[in-house]
């Protein structure tokens, strides 16, 4: 996190005092640097650049409208799963033909707006979902394209929750299935078949499963053109890994150096789905110490922040780093587990850390926060959802304002 840094013991975003943001928007707050987003998409375009990749941003990471439209401003599209992602999409004015649309649930309203906006395919999982496709396309008279999403049956071996790519998981269509709806894609006269996609999981730090995946797709993509087919993209997918702790993932130079001679020299135009890779350590989640609780077999610090704000700990047994975000001297250290106000056992955010004396008032910085934070959490314990701010050098915006408790009933009635 390299734009999270201590600087005469207080940790700064880019150039501003975390501290001095916090005492103007409040806690719990979710803090994005600019910088970082910027910087981790453009390591990914300098390493495939021979390559010339689409690289579609996947907005279930982080979906903040500034954050996306950083990202369609670098060039990059956008990943999405879901109507309202759509609609975020169009917001942010990325282009239709930069868009991808994945998921095993589409409805029969998504399809149709997202043919009337021209995306550039649908990732399609399933063949009910392709006869969809087909029905709503044709009474359209439009010509939807296409991506098959190939499960290879590769373990990705990372947290069994946020594996995709085996068979037993609801994603994707076996190789049989996907060679068997392609050697009859005359049935489908609505449908152009124009691309081949894999997404094997996220979290994924060593590339060993991605070669495996890939090769096995380049494989059954030589044996469709065999059949006639005309295959323009492969869609690669994402689930590249970020640093939250030990984890030592591959880098972007060092996944094309793996994965780039496999498509050299080949006329496929590649796409890839990253979310996590670009924006997970490009946020922080800060929260206030509301009271130290001591017992005689822990110390909790309960805070402001529970598992409605982030629910991945409690979700995944995640780990995220805790810092303070000012480092006293001298003062001793103790073990904390680091728990919110929710009603479940189950509500903490750290367990068992080594950190500095805390005290009720002391903020703490939860890092790598960026993504999967603020899109998955809650009105659990009808708590009012956090505010976001973006940070870009010197300065700093609310891009999200904090919830009320009038936002939390807003649309209900009695």
């Amino acid at each position: 996190m390299h734009d999270f840094t201590y600087k005469n013991n207080q940790l700064y975003c880019e150039h501003v005092r975390v501290s001095d943001i916090v005492s103007r928007v409040g806690t719990p707050a979710y803090i994005y640097s600019r910088k970082t987003f910027m910087d981790h998409i453009r390591k990914i375009q300098k390493a495939f650049r021979s390559l010339n990749p689409l690289i579609c941003f996947s907005m279930k990471a982080n979906s903040n409208l500034a954050i996306l439209r950083t990202m369609v401003r670098e060039g990059a599209g956008l990943d999405i799963v879901s109507g309202g992602e759509l609609y975020r999409a169009k917001r942010v004015q990325c282009p239709p033909g930069k868009i991808v649309f994945a998921g095993v649930g589409k409805t029969e309203n998504e399809i149709r707006d997202a043919l009337r906006y021209g995306i550039l395919f649908f990732n399609v999982e399933s063949i009910p979902e392709l006869e969809l496709i087909q029905k709503i396309a044709g009474a359209m008279r439009r010509k939807a394209r296409v991506s098959l999403r190939i499960n290879p049956d590769v373990d990705s071996r990372t947290h069994h929750y946020v594996t995709t790519g085996k068979k037993e998981t609801k994603f994707g269509l076996d190789l049989r299935t996907a060679e068997e709806i392609f050697s009859h894609r005359d049935r489908y006269p609505a449908l152009e078949f124009c691309a081949i996609h894999v997404h094997i999981g996220s979290q994924i730090v060593i590339w060993d499963p991605f070669v495996q995946a890939f090769k096995k797709v380049l494989a059954f993509t030589e044996d469709l053109e065999r059949m006639g087919g005309k295959i323009r993209f492969l869609n690669l997918g994402g689930g590249w890994g970020a640093v939250y702790h030990k984890e030592k993932p591959q880098t972007a130079d060092q996944l094309a150096k793996k994965i780039a001679p496999l498509f050299k020299g080949r006329r496929f135009e590649l796409v890839f789905e990253p979310g996590r890779f670009i924006s997970a350590n490009g946020g922080i989640l800060v929260t206030r110490t509301t009271y130290v609780k001591q017992t005689p077999v822990r110390n909790f610090a309960i805070v402001d922040a529970g598992m409605n704000d982030l629910i991945r700990p409690s979700l995944y047994d995640a780990y995220h780093e805790i810092c303070p975000l000012v480092r006293k001297s001298g003062t001793s250290k103790r073990i904390y587990d680091v728990v919110g106000p929710i009603c479940e056992s189950g509500d903490f955010l750290a367990k068992g850390r080594t950190l500095q004396k805390i005290e009720a008032g002391d903020y703490l910085a939860v890092m790598s926060a960026g993504a999967y934070g603020f899109t998955m959490s809650s009105n659990y314990n009808s708590r009012p959802r956090s505010c976001e701010v973006l940070v870009d050098g010197r300065k700093f915006k609310v891009v999200r304002k904090r919830e009320t408790y009038a936002s939390l009933v807003a649309g209900e009635a009695f």
